[in-house]
């Protein structure tokens, strides 16, 4: 190769080299600000093909998606001083790009220990205007959307971040607390079941009782109707035998005899002493009977 060849290669490898320190693309799924000679020169660098002058411009790039802080567990305390363990976490992402890289030199690390300081911050203060009920249950929304529109107006103005969403994964009572809390729990538990089984047993008594008042009543007028029964049938027999005997006496007697005798002599091992001229014998000597 000769010399002019060599320096056309190197003149080729050079504008190669500067063609791509030239040229960089910034992603939709990026956020980017050009510098020029460390200073900012252009603030928020849209997505597309874009051209800088080489070693006098730079560009820096971050990433513009929806990001996660994880906190690790922080003890707070609420109204009453009772500790709680809260693991929470917070959603967010760059929408001032030039505040971003100035607060945080375009670290993410930095910008996520700024949150986290600032969520800490916002949940001690939230947690200690309210009770163990309304941190755990009862205001716990309201809480999460206090804490994050406080948040987000705090890190736009501080950090150049959009704080979309902060959250509760877990709240833990200490392990010296978690004892007491749950024997409290079991005495109340206790002292409701206790109540009930005596509403149970005061509702049993009442109904046995009304049962009981149901059998005797029940009772009663069943005796009273089949005495009443009884009675009547006992009025209409008398009636009827009376009528019976009326018609005709005589034989109504006879009758009366007969069915004595047969009963009488129906067993042979039976003995009577009685006066041969007594009324029982009259049909059994009497020729006309």
């Amino acid at each position: 190769m000769n010399l002019r060849n060599f320096i056309l290669v190197v003149i080729g490898a050079i504008a190669v080299v500067v063609l791509l320190q030239s040229v960089y693309v910034v992603q939709e799924t990026e956020r980017a600000i050009l510098l020029r000679f460390g200073a900012v020169s252009r603030a928020d660098v849209p997505p597309g093909l874009h051209f800088k002058m080489p070693i006098a411009e730079e560009i820096k790039k971050f990433d513009g998606r929806v990001l996660t802080l994880d906190s690790s567990p922080e003890t707070y305390y609420t109204l009453e001083k009772k500790p709680l363990i809260v693991d929470s976490f917070a959603k967010w992402r760059i929408v001032d790009v030039l505040n971003y890289y100035t607060a945080s030199s375009g670290d993410e690390t930095r910008a996520n220990r700024i949150l986290q300081e600032r969520v800490n911050e916002g949940l001690r203060n939230a947690i200690s205007r309210r009770d163990m009920h309304e941190v755990i249950s009862g205001e716990r929304d309201q809480l999460m959307a206090e804490l994050t529109a406080d948040l987000n107006r705090v890190m736009k103005e501080a950090v150049g971040v959009e704080v979309i969403d902060v959250r509760v994964k877990r709240i833990d009572l200490p392990t010296e607390v978690s004892s007491s809390v749950y024997e409290r729990m079991n005495s109340e538990r206790q002292i409701e079941a206790r109540q009930y089984r005596a509403q149970g047993q005061e509702m049993a008594l009442g109904i046995r009782a009304d049962a009981d008042r149901q059998t005797v009543v029940i009772e009663a007028e069943a005796y009273r109707d089949a005495e009443r029964l009884r009675g009547d049938g006992d009025a209409r027999s008398a009636s009827i035998y009376a009528s019976a005997f009326n018609k005709d006496p005589e034989f109504y007697e006879f009758t009366r005899s007969m069915s004595a005798y047969a009963k009488v002599f129906s067993d042979k091992s039976s003995m009577l002493v009685l006066d041969p001229n007594s009324e029982f014998f009259k049909y059994l000597k009497s020729g006309e009977g």
